[in-house]
C-alpha cells in the first residue's frame, strides 16, 4: 500500500494527463473515446494502466461476475471513473465509491469530460 503522499503525486500525473486529452479534445465525445486518449497519455508517461478491468461481487463468499468494470485501474491502485455528461449526479460518486470498496482500493477519481473547464469536472473519492 503506498503513501497518502505518493497517491497524491499519481493523482497528480492522471489529472494532469486528462487536462491533456480535454484540451486537444474538448467536451462533447463518448466516454470510450476520453478512455482510450487517456489511457495514452497514461501510458506516455510510464504508469501501470489497466482499462475495462472486471470487478467480481463477493456475495456470501461466493463469487458473482455480475459484469462491473472499472474504467482505468492506474498503478494498481487508483480507480478512475470517466464520464462525458452534462451533469454529474450522486449515482456517479455512489457508483465509484462503490468500486473502491469491492476492489479494496484507497481513492478513486470521478472525471466529468463534459465541461468547459476540466477542473470542473474532477472530484477525488476516498474509500475510509
Amino acid at each position: 500500500m503506498r503513501t497518502r503522499e505518493e497517491l497524491n503525486k499519481i493523482t497528480e500525473k492522471i489529472i494532469g494527463a486528462a487536462i491533456e486529452v480535454h484540451r486537444n479534445l474538448g467536451p462533447g465525445l463518448l466516454e470510450s473515446t476520453y478512455e482510450t486518449c487517456l489511457l495514452y497519455e497514461l501510458t506516455l508517461l510510464g504508469m501501470k494502466v489497466e482499462s475495462q478491468v472486471a470487478l467480481p461481487v463477493i456475495y456470501k463468499q461466493v463469487r458473482l461476475d455480475c459484469g462491473y468494470r472499472m474504467d482505468l485501474l492506474i498503478e494498481n491502485e487508483i480507480v478512475v471513473k470517466l464520464k462525458s455528461v452534462e451533469t454529474l449526479l450522486p449515482i456517479h460518486t455512489a457508483q465509484n465509491l462503490s468500486y473502491l470498496k469491492l476492489s479494496n482500493k484507497p481513492l478513486g477519481l470521478l472525471i466529468n469530460l463534459n465541461v468547459d473547464n476540466l477542473i470542473d469536472g474532477i472530484h477525488q473519492i476516498i474509500n475510509d
